[in-house]
C-alpha cells in the first residue's frame, strides 16, 4: 500500500505470514520511520492482532489512551469498536514491530479519525473485494434500488 507523498503515514511492510504459507494468522514486520505511523487510527470489528515492538520508541494511541511503547513491548489489539489503535513513531530511528493477526474474513474496519468504514473479504495481499466509504453517508436498506428489474421479470412473465 503506497502512503501518500508528504502525509503522516509511510513504512515498509514485510508480510511473512503468506510467504510461510500460513492461512490462519497473519505474521507481519513493519518498519516506520521517524514522526510516522504505518496507518491511520482504526479497529476491527473481527481480526485480532498482537504487536511486538523489536526497536525503537512510540506512541500507542489505543482509545483515548496515549501509551508509550518501546523494545520489548507487547500489545494486544482486541476486535470491537471499544479498541481503535495506532502506533506513531516518536523515535529519533526507525520503529521496527512484528504484528500477528488472525486472518478472519469478512472484517469491518472502522477510522474514527476519519469516519470512514472499510468493508474486507479478503487480505490485501489476496485481493478481492475491499471497499472503503465515509461512515456519513448514512442509506436505507433501499436506496437506489428501483425495482425495475422485477417489473421487469413479471412484465415477460405475464
Amino acid at each position: 500500500m503506497k502512503t501518500p507523498e508528504g502525509s503522516a503515514f509511510g513504512g515498509f511492510r514485510q508480510r511473512v505470514g503468506m510467504a510461510l504459507g500460513a492461512r490462519k494468522l497473519g505474521y507481519s514486520f513493519f518498519t516506520v520511520p521517524p514522526g510516522k505511523a504505518a496507518f491511520p487510527f482504526h479497529l476491527h470489528h473481527a481480526n485480532e492482532e498482537m504487536i511486538y515492538i523489536l526497536d525503537g520508541e512510540a506512541v500507542l494511541r489505543r482509545g483515548k489512551q496515549e501509551i508509550t511503547v518501546s523494545s520489548g513491548t507487547f500489545v494486544a489489539c482486541l476486535p470491537g469498536p471499544e479498541n481503535p489503535h495506532q502506533l506513531v513513531n516518536t523515535s529519533s530511528g526507525d520503529l521496527r514491530y512484528l504484528v500477528v493477526s488472525t486472518m478472519e474474513y469478512p472484517d469491518i474496519s472502522e477510522y474514527p479519525d476519519s469516519q470512514k468504514i472499510g468493508a474486507y473479504a479478503t487480505s490485501a495481499a489476496e485481493g478481492g473485494f475491499r471497499a472503503l466509504y465515509r461512515k456519513d453517508s448514512n442509506l436505507s436498506y433501499f436506496d437506489g434500488e428501483s425495482g425495475s428489474e422485477v417489473e421487469r421479470i413479471m412484465k415477460s412473465k405475464a
